[in-house]
């Protein structure tokens, strides 16, 4: 198969390596991962350089294979429990004031992390009530009890990635399910109507716009306020090749048709990532 040759528009800058080790040493020191270094996120250089990044907890092995990912797959280490501390810690180092923590998929525990997550965001609003915190996660099984608990520990917004269009998710991500995840969102909004509900999708692995367009429809069916739209880019490890490099005036029509359909924030561009500057959205939570 001949490789679609990068486009001038997916071309990355120069980066401040100094500030990207000064954020590295942080977390080095408190035993960290990160999405940004696990997943070979190509905004890495930006987002560290602004001392910002997208903390990955429950360890750095996940329990599914999904075809997109850079994160390992296999069995994880049992969780740590020192991990709240340590992410409230670099929090504080760093000066974050909207706080992003997302996690690999820990189908081995009884409830897929959920109380790990409600342990981190309570310590975290213990810390400061007024920081922001962002809550990228799994599935969970689509265990409603399960969800509950994240729920319960109120969270500013709580995002679930649906990835790719329906017809796609064999191929792409072939242990999730497009319904289960809708239904996530839905028993969000349903339990906790003031938590701001988020998902994300990739382009460029063979969709066509109106399988896009029908996915839109089906977040804003569920009452989903944020949405990312960003270009696949294949990981070095990863067998699935990149299908199209989509135009950056399709990536600013699916904004705008997202608007239309009421989505109170929308980025939409190549370089998007669910996490990536998430604190533009962040006037959706003032008062």
């Amino acid at each position: 198969m001949t490789r679609l040759r990068k486009p001038e528009w997916l071309r990355i800058g120069s980066m401040d390596r100094e500030k990207i080790r000064e954020v590295q040493q942080i977390l080095r020191k408190l035993e960290l991962h990160t999405v940004c270094e696990e997943s070979m996120c190509p905004n890495i250089g930006k987002c560290f350089e602004k001392k910002t990044a997208t903390f990955l907890v429950m360890g750095d092995i996940c329990t599914r294979d999904c075809k997109f990912c850079d994160i390992d797959f296999g069995r994880p280490k049992p969780l740590d429990e020192h991990e709240p501390d340590h992410l409230l810690e670099a929090t504080r180092r760093l000066g974050l004031k909207h706080v992003v923590i997302t996690s690999v998929t820990r189908d081995d525990l009884p409830d897929s992390g959920a109380a790990h997550f409600a342990r981190i965001t309570e310590k975290l609003r213990n810390y400061d009530e007024n920081l922001i915190i962002e809550l990228l996660i799994p599935d969970l099984k689509g265990k409603e009890q399960d969800i509950k608990i994240v729920v319960d520990s109120k969270p500013d917004i709580i995002n679930h990635n649906v990835e790719v269009v329906p017809r796609l998710f064999k191929k792409v991500t072939p242990q999730a399910d497009y319904k289960k995840s809708l239904k996530l969102l839905k028993l969000v909004k349903e339990m906790n109507p003031e938590i701001l509900t988020k998902s994300g999708l990739m382009v460029g692995l063979g969709e066509i716009k109106e399988e896009v367009v029908k996915l839109l429809r089906d977040l804003r069916e569920v009452d989903c306020d944020i949405l990312t739209v960003g270009q696949y880019l294949k990981p070095p490890s990863s067998d699935l090749e990149i299908e199209e490099f989509v135009h950056p005036d399709l990536f600013e029509e699916y904004e705008k048709i997202a608007y239309d359909l009421g989505f109170q924030f929308v980025a939409s561009a190549p370089f998007v990532r669910s996490s990536f500057n998430a604190e533009e959205a962040d006037f959706l939570l003032e008062n």
